[in-house]
């Protein structure tokens, strides 16, 4: 039985991956984190998608990253940007999927899961370091030097990002063609009572659905043009 452990946070890259997880194995896990995030729009939605696709756990840690880490994702204080910088931007969390691979390590042996997924690309996001192959490979081998299951040959386990090299125009056509709900996800960095369509994020999202030619189900300010 092929068995996979999902990292989902609720965002429109980690459901993506959630519908293509559930669709090539047999027995999904989901895991998800409260890191101390500034809001909590993408857990709920995380919650909604592990039981639209019927997982067979979902697990969501607290982990609280705010003491050790300077983001604005983390910290009110520190100003989300508007526009993409040309050094690392402030939304970096440092060491946050290298933190979570660890965790869903420690999941997949308990459960005997050969694949971890996760939702990164190295194409649309700049500055962010844990998002590129050359480190989830990293991971994948520090993973299977590191989990007892896998170091003493009894299994092995894969570190599987379809989206790598993908823009977020193919992986949302993967997407609607898995039945994937987007009005049930939640990409935006702020967390207002509807997404903002300025932050870097929220951009990428809407060129996206633009470029694919649908419209983006969730609701933004007034001022903001989905079509």
């Amino acid at each position: 039985m092929s068995k996979a452990v999902v990292l989902l946070s609720g965002g429109m890259d980690s459901v993506t991956v959630l519908a293509l997880a559930a669709k090539e194995n047999e027995e999904v896990y989901a895991l998800s984190f409260d890191y101390g995030q500034r809001h909590s729009k993408e857990l709920a939605c995380a919650r909604w998608q592990a039981e639209y696709f019927a997982v067979k756990d979902h697990v969501l840690l607290e982990l609280d990253m705010r003491p050790i880490s300077g983001s604005s994702l983390l910290d009110k204080a520190i100003a989300i940007p508007d526009e993409e910088a040309d050094c690392i931007p402030n939304t970096v969390v440092p060491g946050r999927n290298m933190i979570f691979l660890s965790f869903a390590a420690a999941y997949a042996e308990t459960k005997k899961a050969e694949k971890i997924y996760l939702g990164v690309s190295q194409l649309d996001y700049s500055g962010y370091v844990d998002c590129r192959e050359s480190f989830v490979r990293a991971m994948e081998k520090a993973i299977n030097e590191g989990i007892t299951w896998c170091a003493e040959g009894q299994g092995m386990i894969k570190v599987i990002a379809p989206f790598m090299h993908m823009s977020k125009v193919d992986e949302l056509k993967i997407g609607h063609e898995l039945g994937v709900d987007y009005s049930k996800t939640w990409t935006c960095y702020k967390g207002d009572e509807q997404a903002c369509g300025e932050c870097p994020s929220c951009r990428l999202r809407l060129k996206a659905f633009k470029e694919v030619g649908l419209i983006d189900p969730i609701i933004y300010k007034e001022e903001v043009c989905k079509c």
